[in-house]
């Protein structure tokens, strides 16, 4: 297993691995059973995908909304006087240029040299019906050589929205990356699509089974089974 090492300036910043929140972000703890509400977190991909990270939360104690108004940004949030004795940009948030915008995160997270950072949007992005989760912007750091983030950047949001920083929320995730996307795409010959091909049959012509406990009907009319969960936890314990 890799260590990433971190230090920091903030401590409300709280990095952790990204955990689903339920009550909370991830929706509600409703059994996979006919009338439920589906939810993201039903979906096995997506809560794999979603705690793959670490999730970086929003240090203050006051609410931050960012609006754009007439093309410009406005920062609405009390952060109170600059701390005493202190270096720190503020208030933490500034425009950067007119599409995007900038927070002072002063966060080092050490990693070995093969490996990198990407900072990205929360998950909680993804299942906010509200439109106002802050939009982290991609960027891939070598932080093996370069030790401390000094700021992310979020892209505003757009004429007449608002993005809202609450106490307590995460803002942002990050993913520890191979540093080298050392990979070249290639188009499968006819002996590996048709073996691909043949196992999409088999998993097809075996879906009945495989679902047979785990077929439900969400309230909305949508079906869902487990094949694909079913498949995960087979190759989970092939792996042990």
């Amino acid at each position: 297993m890799h260590e990433v090492k971190f230090r920091l300036v903030n401590p409300g910043l709280q990095p952790r691995r990204t955990k689903l929140e339920m009550p909370g972000w991830a929706g509600a703890p409703e059994p996979r059973t006919d009338g439920s509400q589906e939810y993201a977190w039903h979906c096995a991909p997506f809560t794999e995908g979603a705690q793959y990270g670490i999730e970086i939360f929003y240090p203050y104690s006051n609410e931050l909304h960012v609006s754009k108004r007439d093309g410009k940004l406005v920062f609405d949030g009390d952060f109170g006087p600059p701390p005493d004795d202190s270096d720190l940009m503020w208030p933490p948030f500034r425009s950067f240029g007119q599409d995007y915008y900038s927070y002072q995160l002063l966060l080092d997270l050490k990693v070995d040299k093969d490996w990198a950072v990407r900072t990205e949007p929360h998950p909680r992005f993804y299942t906010d019906p509200t439109d106002t989760v802050p939009i982290a912007v991609p960027a891939l750091l070598r932080t093996e050589w370069w030790p401390m983030i000094a700021f992310v950047i979020f892209k505003s949001p757009a004429e007449g929205r608002t993005h809202i920083f609450r106490p307590g929320e995460p803002m942002l995730q990050i993913l520890i990356l191979p540093v080298t996307s050392d990979f070249k795409l290639v188009a499968m010959n006819e002996e590996e699509a048709a073996e691909r091909e043949m196992r999409g049959r088999r998993i097809h012509g075996s879906r009945p089974d495989l679902a047979a406990d785990t077929t439900w009907t969400s309230r909305t009319d949508t079906e869902f089974d487990g094949t694909y969960r079913h498949l995960l936890r087979a190759a989970k314990a092939r792996e042990k």
